[in-house]
Protein backbone atom coordinates (compact mmCIF):
# COMPACT_ATOMS: atom_id res chain seq x y z
CA UNK A 1 0.00 0.00 0.00
CA UNK A 2 2.83 1.98 1.00
CA UNK A 3 4.84 1.36 -2.32
CA UNK A 4 1.40 2.32 -4.06
CA UNK A 5 1.35 5.85 -2.68
CA UNK A 6 4.75 6.55 -3.39
CA UNK A 7 4.47 5.64 -7.15
CA UNK A 8 1.25 7.67 -7.38
CA UNK A 9 3.14 10.78 -5.79
CA UNK A 10 6.10 10.30 -8.09
CA UNK A 11 3.83 9.88 -11.70
CA UNK A 12 2.24 13.26 -10.43
CA UNK A 13 5.53 14.91 -9.83
CA UNK A 14 6.79 14.02 -13.13
CA UNK A 15 3.46 15.00 -14.88
CA UNK A 16 3.64 18.48 -13.19
CA UNK A 17 7.58 18.51 -14.84
CA UNK A 18 6.29 17.62 -17.73
CA UNK A 19 3.88 20.13 -18.39
CA UNK A 20 5.78 23.30 -16.71
CA UNK A 21 8.67 22.10 -19.38
CA UNK A 22 6.13 22.47 -21.92
CA UNK A 23 4.86 26.18 -20.76
CA UNK A 24 8.44 27.35 -20.86
CA UNK A 25 9.41 25.67 -24.16
CA UNK A 26 6.10 27.81 -25.95
CA UNK A 27 7.24 30.73 -24.40
CA UNK A 28 10.36 30.65 -25.47
CA UNK A 29 9.72 29.70 -29.13
CA UNK A 30 7.38 33.09 -28.49
CA UNK A 31 9.94 34.97 -27.70
CA UNK A 32 11.52 34.49 -30.21
CA UNK A 33 9.45 34.54 -32.98
CA UNK A 34 8.33 38.00 -31.15
CA UNK A 35 12.42 38.99 -31.40
CA UNK A 36 12.66 37.78 -35.10
CA UNK A 37 9.57 40.15 -36.24
CA UNK A 38 11.07 42.99 -34.44
CA UNK A 39 14.07 42.92 -36.45
CA UNK A 40 12.72 42.10 -39.71
CA UNK A 41 10.22 45.33 -38.96
CA UNK A 42 13.45 47.52 -38.03
CA UNK A 43 15.38 46.15 -40.79
CA UNK A 44 12.60 46.83 -43.10
CA UNK A 45 12.39 50.53 -41.96
CA UNK A 46 15.69 50.86 -42.24
CA UNK A 47 15.82 49.87 -46.25
CA UNK A 48 12.41 52.27 -46.30
CA UNK A 49 14.93 54.99 -44.87
CA UNK A 50 17.92 53.81 -47.17
CA UNK A 51 15.46 54.61 -50.07
CA UNK A 52 13.59 57.72 -49.18
CA UNK A 53 17.40 58.99 -48.52
CA UNK A 54 18.47 57.51 -51.83
CA UNK A 55 15.16 59.34 -53.71
CA UNK A 56 16.03 62.54 -51.54
CA UNK A 57 19.71 62.30 -52.48
CA UNK A 58 18.69 61.94 -56.30
CA UNK A 59 17.71 65.54 -56.22
CA UNK A 60 19.95 67.23 -53.64
CA UNK A 61 21.79 69.16 -56.54
CA UNK A 62 18.77 71.44 -56.73
CA UNK A 63 18.62 75.12 -55.46
CA UNK A 64 16.07 75.93 -53.67
CA UNK A 65 15.04 79.98 -53.56
CA UNK A 66 11.57 81.08 -52.96
CA UNK A 67 9.92 83.60 -55.68
CA UNK A 68 10.12 85.76 -52.69
CA UNK A 69 13.49 86.01 -52.20
CA UNK A 70 14.30 85.49 -55.89
CA UNK A 71 12.07 88.81 -56.67
CA UNK A 72 14.07 90.71 -54.03
CA UNK A 73 17.32 89.67 -55.01
CA UNK A 74 16.93 90.56 -58.45
CA UNK A 75 17.12 87.25 -60.12
CA UNK A 76 16.03 87.40 -63.48
CA UNK A 77 15.63 84.33 -66.27
CA UNK A 78 15.76 84.45 -69.90
CA UNK A 79 14.95 81.85 -72.35
CA UNK A 80 17.37 80.21 -74.64
CA UNK A 81 16.92 81.32 -78.23
CA UNK A 82 19.23 80.98 -80.76
CA UNK A 83 20.08 84.23 -83.25
CA UNK A 84 22.52 86.23 -84.87
CA UNK A 85 25.50 86.98 -83.41
CA UNK A 86 28.53 88.71 -85.09
CA UNK A 87 32.10 87.24 -85.16
CA UNK A 88 34.40 89.12 -82.43
CA UNK A 89 38.18 89.97 -82.99
CA UNK A 90 39.28 90.33 -79.31
CA UNK A 91 42.81 92.66 -78.95
CA UNK A 92 43.95 96.00 -76.75
CA UNK A 93 44.46 99.47 -78.18
CA UNK A 94 44.56 103.07 -77.49
CA UNK A 95 42.75 106.18 -76.95
CA UNK A 96 44.28 109.17 -78.94
CA UNK A 97 43.28 112.64 -79.75
CA UNK A 98 42.18 113.52 -82.88
CA UNK A 99 44.99 116.20 -84.55
CA UNK A 100 42.09 118.52 -85.91
CA UNK A 101 40.87 118.94 -82.17
CA UNK A 102 44.37 120.25 -81.14
CA UNK A 103 46.08 123.48 -81.12
CA UNK A 104 49.72 124.32 -79.93
CA UNK A 105 50.46 127.54 -78.20
CA UNK A 106 53.85 129.46 -79.10
CA UNK A 107 56.22 131.95 -77.90
CA UNK A 108 55.53 135.16 -79.39
CA UNK A 109 59.18 136.20 -78.06
CA UNK A 110 61.71 135.26 -76.68
CA UNK A 111 63.05 135.11 -72.95
CA UNK A 112 62.09 133.21 -69.87
CA UNK A 113 58.38 131.57 -69.33
CA UNK A 114 56.93 131.78 -66.21
CA UNK A 115 53.01 129.94 -65.98
CA UNK A 116 50.31 131.95 -65.04
CA UNK A 117 47.14 130.99 -62.94
CA UNK A 118 48.00 127.73 -61.63
CA UNK A 119 48.20 126.15 -65.01
CA UNK A 120 48.24 122.28 -65.43
CA UNK A 121 47.54 119.57 -67.41
CA UNK A 122 44.23 118.71 -67.68
CA UNK A 123 43.04 122.15 -66.77
CA UNK A 124 39.67 123.41 -68.85
CA UNK A 125 40.70 127.07 -70.74
CA UNK A 126 38.81 129.35 -72.97
CA UNK A 127 40.11 131.22 -75.65
CA UNK A 128 41.98 134.28 -74.80
CA UNK A 129 42.96 133.04 -71.28
CA UNK A 130 46.35 133.95 -69.77
CA UNK A 131 48.65 130.48 -69.65
CA UNK A 132 52.38 132.31 -69.56
CA UNK A 133 53.94 134.95 -69.70
CA UNK A 134 57.46 135.64 -71.12
CA UNK A 135 60.13 137.90 -70.06
CA UNK A 136 63.33 139.44 -70.95
CA UNK A 137 64.05 141.67 -67.84
CA UNK A 138 67.13 141.28 -66.79
CA UNK A 139 69.22 139.19 -69.65
CA UNK A 140 71.22 139.96 -72.62
CA UNK A 141 70.53 139.57 -75.67
CA UNK A 142 71.68 140.09 -79.00
CA UNK A 143 67.81 141.66 -79.89
CA UNK A 144 67.23 143.23 -76.84
CA UNK A 145 64.00 144.42 -75.27
CA UNK A 146 61.38 143.21 -77.74
CA UNK A 147 58.91 145.63 -76.67
CA UNK A 148 61.58 148.15 -77.33
CA UNK A 149 62.48 146.49 -80.65
CA UNK A 150 59.14 146.63 -81.66
CA UNK A 151 58.45 149.95 -81.03
CA UNK A 152 61.37 151.35 -82.97
CA UNK A 153 60.64 149.03 -86.04
CA UNK A 154 57.05 150.95 -85.82
CA UNK A 155 58.50 153.83 -85.71
CA UNK A 156 60.79 153.65 -88.61
CA UNK A 157 58.63 152.14 -90.90
CA UNK A 158 56.25 154.93 -90.17
CA UNK A 159 58.45 157.57 -91.28
CA UNK A 160 59.56 154.97 -94.20
CA UNK A 161 55.84 155.18 -95.87
CA UNK A 162 55.51 159.21 -94.83
CA UNK A 163 58.39 159.53 -96.90
CA UNK A 164 57.15 157.47 -100.02
CA UNK A 165 53.97 159.28 -99.68
CA UNK A 166 55.83 162.24 -100.76
CA UNK A 167 58.17 160.69 -103.49
CA UNK A 168 55.67 159.19 -105.46
CA UNK A 169 54.02 162.76 -105.41
CA UNK A 170 56.87 163.91 -107.35
CA UNK A 171 57.40 160.27 -109.23
CA UNK A 172 60.61 160.02 -107.42
CA UNK A 173 59.81 156.54 -106.45
CA UNK A 174 57.37 154.14 -108.01
CA UNK A 175 54.14 153.07 -107.13
CA UNK A 176 55.74 149.43 -106.23
CA UNK A 177 57.86 151.46 -103.92
CA UNK A 178 54.97 152.67 -102.30
CA UNK A 179 53.41 149.71 -101.54
CA UNK A 180 56.55 147.85 -100.23
CA UNK A 181 56.84 150.98 -97.73
CA UNK A 182 53.10 150.44 -96.89
CA UNK A 183 53.16 146.98 -95.91
CA UNK A 184 56.12 146.96 -93.55
CA UNK A 185 54.44 149.89 -91.44
CA UNK A 186 51.56 147.86 -91.49
CA UNK A 187 53.17 144.74 -90.38
CA UNK A 188 55.42 146.38 -87.87
CA UNK A 189 52.05 148.24 -86.65
CA UNK A 190 50.47 145.12 -85.68
CA UNK A 191 53.44 143.85 -84.16
CA UNK A 192 53.83 146.84 -81.95
CA UNK A 193 50.61 146.91 -81.06
CA UNK A 194 50.19 143.22 -80.37
CA UNK A 195 53.22 143.82 -78.20
CA UNK A 196 52.16 146.59 -76.23
CA UNK A 197 48.91 144.95 -75.98
CA UNK A 198 50.42 141.74 -74.50
CA UNK A 199 52.98 143.36 -72.08
CA UNK A 200 52.27 143.56 -68.35
CA UNK A 201 54.27 143.89 -65.48
CA UNK A 202 55.14 140.27 -65.46
CA UNK A 203 56.30 140.35 -69.11
CA UNK A 204 54.63 139.53 -72.32
CA UNK A 205 51.36 137.19 -71.48
CA UNK A 206 51.28 134.00 -74.05
CA UNK A 207 47.16 133.36 -74.27
CA UNK A 208 44.94 130.29 -75.46
CA UNK A 209 44.47 130.84 -79.44
CA UNK A 210 40.82 128.65 -78.46
CA UNK A 211 38.89 127.19 -75.56
CA UNK A 212 39.28 123.22 -74.83
CA UNK A 213 41.55 121.50 -72.50
CA UNK A 214 45.05 121.65 -71.67
CA UNK A 215 46.48 118.12 -72.74
CA UNK A 216 50.18 119.15 -72.48
CA UNK A 217 52.68 121.46 -71.09
CA UNK A 218 56.15 121.35 -72.94
CA UNK A 219 58.41 123.74 -71.23
CA UNK A 220 58.52 124.32 -67.85
CA UNK A 221 58.46 127.50 -65.78
CA UNK A 222 61.77 129.39 -65.96
CA UNK A 223 63.05 128.05 -68.84
CA UNK A 224 64.34 129.83 -71.69
CA UNK A 225 62.34 129.82 -75.28
CA UNK A 226 62.91 131.16 -78.85
CA UNK A 227 59.91 133.26 -80.16
CA UNK A 228 57.98 130.67 -81.90
CA UNK A 229 58.81 127.35 -79.63
CA UNK A 230 55.62 125.75 -78.93
CA UNK A 231 54.66 126.16 -74.93
CA UNK A 232 51.72 123.70 -74.97
CA UNK A 233 48.74 121.81 -76.44
CA UNK A 234 45.25 122.47 -76.41
CA UNK A 235 42.53 119.40 -77.13
CA UNK A 236 39.18 120.09 -77.89
CA UNK A 237 38.36 116.83 -77.11
CA UNK A 238 35.16 116.87 -79.21
CA UNK A 239 36.73 113.83 -81.80
CA UNK A 240 38.71 111.08 -80.56
CA UNK A 241 40.67 108.15 -82.00
CA UNK A 242 40.30 104.45 -81.34
CA UNK A 243 43.66 102.54 -82.13
CA UNK A 244 43.18 98.77 -81.52
CA UNK A 245 46.24 96.18 -82.44
CA UNK A 246 45.52 93.36 -84.29
CA UNK A 247 47.23 90.31 -84.74
CA UNK A 248 48.81 89.65 -88.41
CA UNK A 249 47.20 86.56 -88.35
CA UNK A 250 43.97 87.81 -88.81
CA UNK A 251 44.76 90.58 -91.47
CA UNK A 252 42.77 88.43 -93.66
CA UNK A 253 39.64 89.83 -91.52
CA UNK A 254 40.09 93.45 -91.59
CA UNK A 255 38.04 94.21 -94.63
CA UNK A 256 35.38 92.61 -92.39
CA UNK A 257 35.78 94.45 -89.38
CA UNK A 258 32.21 97.32 -89.38
CA UNK A 259 32.12 98.09 -85.45
CA UNK A 260 34.57 97.95 -82.09
CA UNK A 261 33.48 97.84 -78.73
CA UNK A 262 35.54 98.72 -75.88
CA UNK A 263 36.37 99.04 -72.39
CA UNK A 264 38.54 100.74 -70.17
CA UNK A 265 40.44 100.67 -66.57
CA UNK A 266 38.81 102.90 -65.02
CA UNK A 267 34.96 102.16 -65.59
CA UNK A 268 32.53 99.45 -65.93
CA UNK A 269 31.03 100.71 -69.02
CA UNK A 270 31.14 99.22 -72.43
CA UNK A 271 31.57 101.88 -75.27
CA UNK A 272 30.07 100.97 -79.38
CA UNK A 273 31.84 102.97 -81.34
CA UNK A 274 28.46 102.90 -83.81
CA UNK A 275 26.94 104.64 -80.69
CA UNK A 276 29.12 107.38 -80.44
CA UNK A 277 28.80 108.11 -84.06
CA UNK A 278 32.05 106.48 -85.30
CA UNK A 279 33.22 104.90 -87.67
CA UNK A 280 36.42 102.92 -89.18
CA UNK A 281 39.12 105.42 -90.60
CA UNK A 282 41.43 103.04 -91.65
CA UNK A 283 43.56 100.08 -91.39
CA UNK A 284 47.17 98.70 -92.20
CA UNK A 285 48.11 96.99 -95.18
CA UNK A 286 51.33 95.77 -93.64
CA UNK A 287 52.34 94.67 -89.57
CA UNK A 288 54.64 97.40 -88.48
CA UNK A 289 58.38 97.30 -88.18
CA UNK A 290 59.71 95.68 -84.70
CA UNK A 291 56.19 93.42 -84.13
CA UNK A 292 53.74 91.57 -85.67
CA UNK A 293 50.50 93.35 -84.98
CA UNK A 294 48.16 95.76 -87.73
CA UNK A 295 46.83 98.69 -86.24
CA UNK A 296 42.87 99.92 -86.98
CA UNK A 297 41.85 103.33 -86.31
CA UNK A 298 38.40 104.66 -85.53
CA UNK A 299 37.35 107.77 -85.16
CA UNK A 300 34.11 108.58 -82.97
CA UNK A 301 32.84 111.50 -80.68
CA UNK A 302 33.80 111.86 -77.29
CA UNK A 303 30.90 111.54 -75.19
CA UNK A 304 33.05 113.54 -72.28
CA UNK A 305 33.76 110.31 -70.09
CA UNK A 306 36.56 108.96 -72.61
CA UNK A 307 39.94 109.65 -71.51
CA UNK A 308 42.81 110.18 -74.35
CA UNK A 309 45.94 108.28 -73.86
CA UNK A 310 44.07 105.43 -71.75
CA UNK A 311 44.31 101.94 -72.69
CA UNK A 312 41.40 100.14 -73.85
CA UNK A 313 40.35 96.31 -74.28
CA UNK A 314 38.98 96.43 -77.79
CA UNK A 315 36.14 93.87 -78.90
CA UNK A 316 36.59 94.18 -83.12
CA UNK A 317 32.88 93.67 -84.63
CA UNK A 318 33.08 91.14 -87.63
CA UNK A 319 30.19 89.35 -89.89
CA UNK A 320 27.04 88.26 -88.25
CA UNK A 321 26.60 84.33 -87.67
CA UNK A 322 23.19 82.97 -87.73
CA UNK A 323 21.62 80.45 -85.31
CA UNK A 324 24.15 80.80 -82.20
CA UNK A 325 23.56 80.58 -78.48
CA UNK A 326 23.88 83.51 -76.49
CA UNK A 327 23.67 85.13 -72.97
CA UNK A 328 24.68 87.90 -70.93
CA UNK A 329 28.07 87.93 -69.36
CA UNK A 330 26.45 88.41 -65.99
CA UNK A 331 24.75 85.27 -66.53
CA UNK A 332 27.93 83.34 -65.47
CA UNK A 333 29.84 82.13 -63.12
CA UNK A 334 33.57 80.88 -62.90
CA UNK A 335 35.03 78.54 -60.13
CA UNK A 336 39.09 77.61 -60.79
CA UNK A 337 38.46 78.33 -64.30
CA UNK A 338 35.41 76.73 -65.11
CA UNK A 339 32.49 78.48 -65.95
CA UNK A 340 28.91 77.94 -64.78
CA UNK A 341 25.13 79.62 -65.07
CA UNK A 342 22.39 78.51 -63.05
CA UNK A 343 19.16 77.16 -65.35
CA UNK A 344 15.49 77.28 -63.48
CA UNK A 345 14.06 74.07 -63.40
CA UNK A 346 10.52 74.78 -61.86
CA UNK A 347 9.51 78.10 -59.90
CA UNK A 348 11.55 77.41 -56.71
CA UNK A 349 13.95 74.82 -58.24
CA UNK A 350 17.32 76.20 -59.88
CA UNK A 351 20.50 73.68 -61.34
CA UNK A 352 24.19 74.35 -61.72
CA UNK A 353 25.42 73.67 -65.15
CA UNK A 354 29.23 73.86 -66.44
CA UNK A 355 28.97 75.79 -69.68
CA UNK A 356 31.69 76.01 -72.44
CA UNK A 357 32.29 79.39 -73.90
CA UNK A 358 32.76 80.93 -77.44
CA UNK A 359 33.32 84.27 -78.51
CA UNK A 360 32.16 87.01 -76.90
CA UNK A 361 31.81 90.75 -77.56
CA UNK A 362 32.23 92.05 -73.76
CA UNK A 363 28.10 91.80 -73.44
CA UNK A 364 26.99 88.57 -74.92
CA UNK A 365 28.97 85.37 -74.93
CA UNK A 366 28.48 82.42 -76.95
CA UNK A 367 27.48 78.97 -75.28
CA UNK A 368 29.29 76.43 -77.12
CA UNK A 369 27.82 73.18 -75.49
CA UNK A 370 25.83 72.85 -71.63
CA UNK A 371 22.60 74.39 -72.71
CA UNK A 372 19.98 74.18 -75.22
CA UNK A 373 16.76 75.96 -76.86
CA UNK A 374 14.39 76.73 -74.27
CA UNK A 375 16.77 76.75 -71.13
CA UNK A 376 15.78 79.26 -68.62
CA UNK A 377 18.95 80.77 -67.11
CA UNK A 378 19.62 83.12 -64.72
CA UNK A 379 20.76 86.14 -66.14
CA UNK A 380 20.86 88.48 -63.30
CA UNK A 381 21.66 87.92 -59.61
CA UNK A 382 23.44 84.42 -59.95
CA UNK A 383 25.46 85.17 -57.65
CA UNK A 384 22.71 85.68 -54.97
CA UNK A 385 21.57 82.05 -56.66
CA UNK A 386 25.04 80.77 -56.20
CA UNK A 387 24.75 81.86 -51.90
CA UNK A 388 21.80 79.97 -51.99
CA UNK A 389 22.98 76.72 -53.29
CA UNK A 390 25.36 77.16 -50.11
CA UNK A 391 22.87 77.84 -47.56
CA UNK A 392 20.58 75.00 -48.62
CA UNK A 393 22.83 71.92 -49.31
CA UNK A 394 22.06 68.71 -47.62
CA UNK A 395 24.24 67.05 -45.27
CA UNK A 396 25.41 63.29 -45.59
CA UNK A 397 23.09 60.68 -43.95
CA UNK A 398 25.07 59.29 -41.03
CA UNK A 399 24.68 55.36 -40.92
CA UNK A 400 25.90 54.45 -37.57
CA UNK A 401 23.09 53.42 -35.40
Amino acid sequence: MLRRITYYLLSAVFVAGMTACGAHSHDHLDHDHDHDHAEETEQHDHEAEEKGHEAKGAHNDEIILSPEKARAAGVQVEVVKPGVFHGVIHTSGKVMSASCDETTVVATISGRVQYKNHVSEGLKVSAGATLFSITSGGMQTADGDPVQRARIDYERAERDYTRAKILIKDKIISEKDLAVAKAEYEAAKLTYTSVQRTRSAGGVVVTAPRGGYLKQCLVNGGDYVEAGQPLAIITQNKHLYLRAEIPERHFNELNKIRGAKFSTSYSDRLYDITDMGGHIQSYGRSAEVNNSYIPVIFEFNNTGDVVQGSYAEIYLITQNRPNVITLPMGALTEEQGVHFVYIQVDEEGYRKQEVTLGESDGERVEILAGVKKGDRVVTKGAVQVRLASASNAIPAHNHNH
